[in-house]
């Protein structure tokens, strides 16, 4: 019988270079299953115990680590080797006392930096879709794949600071001229600075933003930058 649940495995030379995984070692190397973030922008939790953190030194002990629920995401026991750490998702690991969250940091996609314990109930989401459902309620779709029905008022761009894991929505940082944004992807991850000026999309170009990062100036697709506060990030990202 073919199986329908996708490969579970990927060649170690296509794995992004960010998993922290060695090249010239067994031909193939974990994956990630579908879920909230996508696959070429998250980390499994078995590569992510293992290589990134370094905290097992074979799939052996990570399986068990994990299979153990001694994972949290985001305050959720997570018991697959196959799940998608992404972008702002903090980890806890039972027996350990440092708290991770995975940011873009030093031109990286994703890193681990560790954080304060009292942060760990407190994530940056930024806002991807907002449609209008049943009785005229609007709906929020998160870049992690969380959707939330709320009457708070917010936009497609904006960042909910929210409380996990139940996703309750604390503040709004909305995405305009003067607020602090960080860099989520390119050649310029993990870079923080001030949009200077929103530009409207058009036919043929996206919606950009003008961000003053201190030493230059640059123009990006306004989806690659992430509202972090007004003058400063309002929670730990660096």
């Amino acid at each position: 019988m073919v199986s329908i649940s996708g490969s579970k495995k990927l060649k170690r030379q296509m794995a992004p270079l960010f998993w922290g995984i060695t090249r010239k070692d067994k031909r193939f190397v974990v994956t990630v299953k579908p879920g909230g973030h996508k696959k070429d922008i998250s980390i499994p939790t078995a590569v992510f115990i293992r290589d990134t953190l370094k905290l097992a030194t074979s799939l052996r002990e990570a399986k068990s680590v994990i299979y153990g629920g001694k994972v949290k995401v985001d305050g959720v026991v997570r018991s697959s080797l196959h799940h998608g750490i992404g972008l702002m998702d903090v980890v806890e690991l039972e027996g350990v006392s440092d708290v991770y969250r995975l940011v873009p940091k030093d031109l990286t996609v994703l890193k681990p930096i560790k954080i304060d314990s009292s942060e760990k109930t407190k994530k940056l989401l930024k806002v991807t879709r907002k449609v209008t459902i049943k009785d005229k309620k609007t709906q929020l779709g998160f870049h992690d794949g969380r959707t939330l029905v709320t009457d708070t008022k917010v936009n497609v761009g904006d960042t909910c600071v929210v409380e996990v894991p139940k996703t309750k929505i604390l503040n709004v940082i909305t995405l305009e001229k003067g607020v602090q944004v960080m860099i989520t992807s390119g050649v310029n991850a993990g870079r923080m600075g001030k949009i200077v000026e929103l530009k409207p999309g058009t036919f043929v170009l996206p919606k950009r933003a003008d961000v003053d990062l201190g030493d230059r100036q640059i123009e990006i697709p306004a989806d690659l930058v992430m509202a972090v506060g007004k003058d400063k990030p309002v929670i730990q990202i660096q």
